[in-house]
């Protein structure tokens, strides 16, 4: 796995799953895959208790879709990538059956919100910032138009999703979004103790609790339509400008 950007150790009951495609974990579709595909083996192997969701980029989590994939696709093209990132991913998460856990020491942003949110407890470094930065180029963050309002609240929720602004650990907190803050530096270790934790309880409670926990918060129903918003607008023109002057490093021309 550690050629598609991943690798996966199972340590003391951990199962580890660590992003690392330089400089900043953009997502290609191999390497939502070999999450996903990560993702499933910690289900089956009964010897995981628990599932840790890191990085191994200092300062990065991950910066979400590798934005040049998208560029002069169609709406169909970019479907197969959204299908992975939403509707595998999520898949992947409700049916874990044990507790998962993002160790989030750096940016995330985008899909690498995804990532974090879609995982059941997050925990962040001091400096770690978050942010969905998709409308600032003409697309959608539209997976998190089903969650984030349930988390923040509808206010809190349009406000950063409509902004595109970033925000740090503090206001994450403080919005509900990450559940702990450890200085920079211990973030993995926070994760291990409370993975840790978690793993010593009773793997029977642990996955009846979940899954009923998964059903009150469950969105499926809404993945089809996010993945369908999202390709829509990533194949209009105002999308395919906003992505290619990212790229370029230059203000769009709307």
């Amino acid at each position: 796995m550690s050629d598609c950007g991943i690798s996966y150790a199972l340590v003391d009951g951990i199962a580890r799953i660590v992003l690392n495609r330089a400089p900043v974990n953009a997502l290609n579709l191999d390497m939502i895959r070999a999450i996903v595909a990560a993702l499933r083996r910690a289900a089956a192997e009964d010897e995981a208790r628990a599932v840790v969701l890191a990085s191994a980029i200092p300062r990065r989590y991950c910066a979400g879709l590798d934005l040049a994939l998208l560029l002069g696709k169609s709406g169909g093209q970019a479907r197969e990538l959204l299908q992975a990132l939403y509707v595998d991913l999520h898949e992947a998460q409700y049916s874990l059956g044990k507790p998962s856990i993002a160790a989030v020491g750096g940016a995330a942003r985008g899909g690498g919100m995804t990532l974090a949110i879609s995982c059941d407890v997050i925990v962040a470094g001091e400096s770690a910032t978050f942010g969905y930065p998709e409308i600032n180029i003409g697309v959608l963050p539209a997976i998190h138009f089903a969650h984030l309002p349930r988390i923040v609240g509808r206010h809190h929720a349009f406000e950063l999703l409509f902004s595109g602004r970033s925000f740090d650990a503090r206001e994450a907190r403080e919005l509900g979004l990450v559940s702990k803050i450890v200085a920079d530096g211990k973030v993995d270790a926070a994760a291990a103790v409370l993975a840790a934790d978690f793993a010593g309880k009773s793997p029977t409670a642990i996955r009846l609790g979940r899954a009923a926990f998964m059903r009150q918060n469950d969105y499926r129903r809404n993945v089809a339509d996010a993945v369908e918003d999202f390709c829509n607008a990533a194949a209009m023109d105002a999308a395919q400008e906003g992505i290619r002057a990212f790229l370029e490093k230059r203000a769009p021309n709307w």
